[in-house]
């Protein structure tokens, strides 16, 4: 299967008086048809410098990028035909109503003007706020305009889009509504998906592969599964009726993080340490009437690497 975009090589260095900075340093990807692809990273890992390159607001130093098999600096109008952004922190003019802002970007797109509304009154519907359709933005709450950056993305019926943190700002029901829309999409359009998101639990759920981005280097490919196993720290709750001194003891002497609540107390530890730890308990005569081993998740993941990545820095 041919990819629908190909990057090799993107690079972007900002020039200093005394020392260049490297946003994005010679990454390489590949986004399948019908794929969902996320983009993780902490603050400032160079995810939203690469949106910008792939959307061709930025300029890269060096590199290529090539959609649907055409180089994008080429093609770039052609292109860009069937590639949208949507993102939580672009908003629309605040005087044109939804309906306006709607009709605009379609015309844009090339939409035909007798499908114009009728699309976007399903996605309107869909999203909980044609109600809203005749309102200015400047009415919009934040939520509502996330919604209906979706709206004018999805509308035009595109082969690819690069969704930046779409849930943001959402409760968690219209998120997960999102979610859904989202997987709707890739199932039964064969819509291509770059996926940016500070939610794992969420990225775990749509992602078909995470991309991990840590000071502008790709250091993982992988699917959200693998990922997540690949961090051996696990968590375990205990409901103690009987000795919380000794077990708090014997996880010091253990060398254990722990934090407490009442009578819970909640470890990380490393999978190889569970049966000494329980052994330990048992000798100690301590009584806990509850028990929970905690997988590692893919927000563990993201953590892990987080902070080894602040790490890095500071050596």
């Amino acid at each position: 299967m041919e990819p629908v975009l190909s990057v090799r090589d993107l690079r972007k260095v900002y020039p200093g008086k005394h020392k260049e900075f490297v946003a994005v340093d010679s990454i390489s990807f590949d986004l399948y048809p019908g794929e969902i692809l996320g983009l993780l990273g902490s603050n400032g890992a160079g995810k939203t410098t690469t949106i910008q390159m792939l959307l061709s607001t930025l300029k890269p130093t060096s590199g290529a990028i090539v959609y649907f098999g055409k180089d994008f600096f080429k093609h770039r109008s052609d292109i860009l035909k069937k590639v949208v952004f949507a993102s939580t922190y672009v908003s629309l003019p605040w005087m044109l109503t939804a309906a306006q802002n709607l009709e605009v970007f379609a015309r844009l797109y090339g939409v035909p003007i007798k499908e114009i509304h009728p699309r976007m009154d399903v996605l309107l519907e869909r999203f909980g706020i044609l109600a809203k359709k005749k309102h200015p933005i400047a009415q919009f709450s934040a939520g509502q305009i996330t919604r209906l950056m979706l709206v004018k993305a999805f509308m035009v019926n595109p082969e690819i889009v690069l969704l930046d943190e779409p849930t943001a700002s959402l409760d968690p029901d219209v998120a997960q509504e999102v979610c859904q829309f989202v997987l709707e999409q890739k199932e039964q359009r064969g819509t291509s998906i770059l996926f940016t998101s500070h939610n794992m639990s969420e990225v775990a759920e749509v992602c078909d592969r995470v991309l991990f981005l840590q000071n502008g280097k790709i250091i993982a490919n992988d699917i959200p599964e693998n990922l997540a196993r690949s961090v051996s720290t696990c968590r375990m709750q205990l409901l103690v009726g009987d000795g919380m001194k000794r077990t708090v003891a014997i996880a010091d002497k253990l060398s254990l993080a722990y934090k407490m609540e009442h009578r819970t107390i909640e470890f990380s530890l490393d999978e190889t340490q569970i049966a000494t730890f329980l052994t330990a308990l048992a000798h100690a005569g301590v009584v806990y009437t509850n028990i929970n081993i905690i997988q590692p998740t893919l927000e563990d993941y993201f953590l892990k690497m987080v902070e080894s990545g602040r790490a890095e820095v500071i050596s």
